[in-house]
């Protein structure tokens, strides 16, 4: 029996998180707490700043001089870290970044779950890069979804997400951790030695540049500031441009490797329930409960937000004159499903910001499944 705060902490053991560090902040608390009490035995270090900030800038770091790093905070210390979220975007920087959710806007109700960050973690650095964001519903899949953030952070050389939230990490469950399906590790690409390599070396946009550690054979630098494939500052725009547009290829070009879902379709069906998190179970139960009163109702289940695995949504929405999207906000993840929707199908949300839980009768009854 372990919540999802403690999956959290061990699957990152498990991933071979070596630093961790990290400020209180209910209901993230727990995971600092864990991975002190873990990663020192493990030969690793775990630290509590003195604040957010630094916290995020003690892991990007440790990142750079070679280690597998995590932080985690919540919807506060999410706003905080965001300077430092477009340096480890800028500097290349692999990094998994735990956000448990909770109700707000600002200090909100810090003991209540939400789903409020959604697209606040997307656009979350100045330019709108993309980003990677992963979503657990259950203890089980925080523990999984932690490891591919890991696996995410090391083969994409970007920080990673993994939008947790109160009632999933505070909420214990029986876990088989030895018997749960995760990827094999994914270890840090690194230049061969005696070869010449600039800290950000790609000839196709696309590509992944290998990782230069700090201390290492090969001389590396760091900035903030526009920068060449050598980490020199530059005020070219033709090289700044090229520089964003790496960022991006690198990304988007492995969406198909990110999205991580489950479909779950119904022959005759015209309504599709897209859901992720904690509020996907919720949709599950009333998917059911709508087919045993013979409705047909086709399911989405994401696990990856973003990018948007637009190919699986696409094919779900295939036919669907309706679909259902609930959140535990007021529709910010319903825009991209709007964007990508057939131009005949009506895009219905369920939305409920009150620090309760959707249940499966609302999500029937304002969904209209049944």
């Amino acid at each position: 029996m372990i919540e999802g705060n403690e999956a959290i902490a061990r699957a990152a053991l498990k991933a071979g998180c070596s630093f961790f560090a990290g400020y209180p902040i209910t209901p993230a608390s727990t995971i600092l707490q864990g991975m002190i009490d873990l990663l020192p035995s493990h030969g690793g270090i775990a630290v509590q700043a003195e604040d957010e900030i630094a916290s995020i800038g003690f892991c990007i770091g440790a990142s750079m001089a070679g280690a597998k790093a995590m932080t985690a905070t919540s919807g506060p210390g999410i706003s905080l870290y965001s300077e430092n979220i477009g340096l480890a975007m800028i500097g290349e920087t692999p990094l998994v970044i735990v956000n448990v959710q909770r109700q707000g806007p600002a200090t909100g109700s810090a003991t209540k779950g939400a789903d409020g960050d959604i697209c606040f973690t997307r656009w979350v650095t100045s330019g709108g890069l993309p980003v990677i964001a992963l979503c657990p519903a259950s203890v089980a899949e925080a523990y999984v979804l932690t490891i591919h953030a890991f696996n995410f952070a090391e083969r994409y050389r970007t920080p990673v997400f993994v939008l947790s939230n109160k009632e999933i990490g505070m909420t214990r469950e029986a876990v088989d951790l030895d018997r749960l399906g995760i990827p094999a590790l994914v270890e840090r690409h690194r230049p061969q030695a005696g070869v010449p390599a600039l800290p950000h070396q790609f000839e196709r946009p696309e590509e992944v540049p290998p990782f230069t550690d700090f201390g290492g054979e090969h001389v590396t630098r760091f900035t903030t500031s526009t920068h060449d494939q050598a980490a020199l500052l530059s005020a070219d725009p033709e090289v700044t441009q090229a520089m964003i547009d790496h960022y991006i290829a690198k990304i988007d070009a492995a969406a198909g490797d990110i999205a991580l879902f489950r479909h779950d379709p119904q022959d005759g069906a015209e309504t599709l329930v897209i859901s992720y998190g904690v509020t996907s179970r919720a949709a599950g139960v009333a998917v059911r409960e709508a087919r045993s009163k013979g409705a047909r109702v086709a399911s989405l289940v994401l696990q990856t937000l973003y990018p948007v695995p637009e190919n699986a949504i696409r094919t779900a929405m295939r036919g669907m004159r309706r679909i259902v999207v609930p959140e535990m906000n007021m529709g910010q993840y319903r825009y991209e499903i709007e964007r990508l929707s057939p131009r005949d199908a009506e895009v219905v949300g369920v939305n409920r910001m009150d620090t309760t839980l959707l249940s499966p009768t609302t999500i029937l009854r304002e969904g209209a499944l049944a």
